[in-house]
């Protein structure tokens, strides 16, 4: 650790303009850069002017074998990781609850199971999985009812205590964003509910479901209204038992449909669960949320994937909730169930720093959609570049794509990149690792990020503001061009 530091010390000399130095370790450094003897390959600078941005950039390409940085541009300016964040908590989560770790959802039976009879309350109790389907909940139910139970006499409790509740995961986003929903111990659909609609004469039909591939239960806690007005698109109000929504009708069109994000995790997983036992012969009372974390004999229990298989889908499809859930989980395990999601990236932020020397490292989440965490790109290449000797996140990065200007997969077979990307509204970064041809091996992190405008866009009720689509673009076509120098300048 110590030598890390003094070694990241000495790198920040370097930091103020574009470095293209090759490094060693910082005890024995030349008292002035060394440039090395770079292949032919497209300037920064031109790849950075064309892509006329705005805002920061910042860089850092570092040789995985001797750990020297070979090039850098404003690699110690702390700023939004967005979803690349995502590759620190599946290493944080690894190394707290092992790659074999499952979630489990358990039946709990409060009394004696009887002729049939279950007196007592029967509790549907979350263990904090993100990946919970209606599919599964409708196993869960016929194995209930398999193992004989067909009645109770209690209640039907439902209870989300094992993480923090997370009404939403960043406050900027907006209401009907699928992608920010609650977080509970107890999740279903990944925390988003199916609205469709229809029109029907003059007026619409919508359903609202919480459906899977095999199961489309209708729910009534999530209720839609559509309103004879242009704007706001969506609105959203939280009752005692109900998520109610309101669309706007000019947006509709004829038909479509769209997850909305859920707020009442809990009650929405019981009342979709309350419904598959009944197709299953099982009457169950409305659900109530549990307090108290369940006591009483477990009955039917359902295991998630492996630890690694669900770090592998978070990466490839960057679910947030995901994140979030495995984040705290992993805190959990560390030290004890954390107050809040903040408390609990507080503590991810702290294991960074003294796991890989991350200083700047100041995260509010595990998923990076809070544009409030910050880390420099120097922290983020060289925990890549620590986390590679052993090969288990690379094992689980997807390989990233390269496209042509009209968005055509254009594969390459000179290189090789797995990578995490991250994109919020103005902040586009990526990150992770690239054998070059010949096979030197490679980790990066790259951000650009325009703060100014995205604090003009921020918080809006729009599904995608004005000019993001663009830059999201064209920071995408900067990044390809950088890796493909990289590539070029360090095979």
């Amino acid at each position: 650790m110590q030598n890390l530091m003094h070694r990241r010390r000495c790198l920040n000399l370097l930091m103020g303009g574009v470095a293209m130095v090759a490094m060693p370790a910082c005890a024995n450094a030349p008292e002035r850069s060394i440039r090395p003897t770079l292949k032919p390959a497209p300037p920064v600078e031109g790849i950075v002017a064309r892509s006329a941005l705005g805002g920061d950039l910042a860089f850092a390409v570092i040789d995985i074998q001797s750990g020297n940085l070979l090039e850098g541009q404003g690699a110690n300016t702390a700023l939004p990781p967005a979803s690349v964040a995502k590759a620190m908590t599946a290493l944080y989560a690894l190394e707290a609850l092992g790659a074999g770790y499952q979630f489990r959802t358990r039946l709990v039976a409060t009394g004696p199971v009887s002729d049939g009879v279950l007196r007592g309350d029967l509790i549907l109790a979350g263990g904090g999985d993100p990946t919970l389907e209606t599919d599964m909940l409708a196993a869960l139910a016929a194995d209930l009812v398999r193992g004989g139970v067909r009645q109770i006499t209690g209640k039907f409790l439902v209870w989300g205590g094992a993480l923090p509740f997370v009404e939403a995961i960043a406050d900027d986003q907006s209401a009907q964003a699928g992608y920010n929903p609650s977080v509970s111990g107890l999740n279903l659909n990944f925390n988003r509910v199916h609205f469709g609609w229809e029109r029907a004469g003059s007026d619409y039909a919508v359903t609202m479901d919480g459906r899977s591939s095999r199961h489309r239960p209708a729910v009534t806690m999530a209720q839609m209204q559509v309103a004879s007005r242009s704007s706001p698109l969506y609105t959203y109000r939280r009752t005692a038992t109900q998520d109610q929504w309101s669309v706007a009708r000019s947006a509709l069109g004829n038909s479509g449909s769209r997850w909305l994000p859920v707020r009442q995790p809990e009650l929405y997983a019981g009342e979709v669960f309350r419904n598959l036992a009944g197709a299953q012969g099982l009457t169950l009372p409305a659900p109530e949320v549990a307090r108290a974390a369940p006591a009483g004999q477990d009955l039917v229990t359902h295991r998630s994937q492996p630890l690694q298989t669900v770090l592998r889908d978070l990466l490839r499809f960057s679910t947030n909730i995901s994140a979030e859930a495995v984040g705290m989980t992993a805190s959990a395990a560390r030290g004890g169930r954390p107050a809040s999601l903040g408390a609990s990236a507080g503590q991810m932020s702290d294991w960074a720093r003294t796991r890989y020397g991350m200083s700047s490292t100041r995260m509010v989440d595990h998923s990076g959609l809070g544009a409030d965490s910050r880390v420099s790109m120097t922290d983020l290449a060289n925990m890549f570049r620590l986390a590679g000797q052993d090969g288990a996140l690379r094992a689980i990065l997807r390989e990233h794509p390269f496209r042509d200007s009209n968005g055509n997969l254009r594969p390459r077979t000179d290189m090789d990149v797995r990578a995490k990307t991250g994109t919020l509204y103005f902040v586009s970064a990526l990150g992770g690792y690239l054998r070059a041809p010949g096979g030197r091996d490679l980790a990066f992190a790259i951000c650009s990020a325009d703060l100014a405008r995205r604090a003009r866009v921020a918080g809006g009720q729009v599904d995608r503001p004005e000019g993001t689509a663009a830059w999201a673009q064209q920071a995408r076509q900067m990044k390809q061009e950088l890796l493909v120098r990289w590539a070029q300048a360090h095979s």
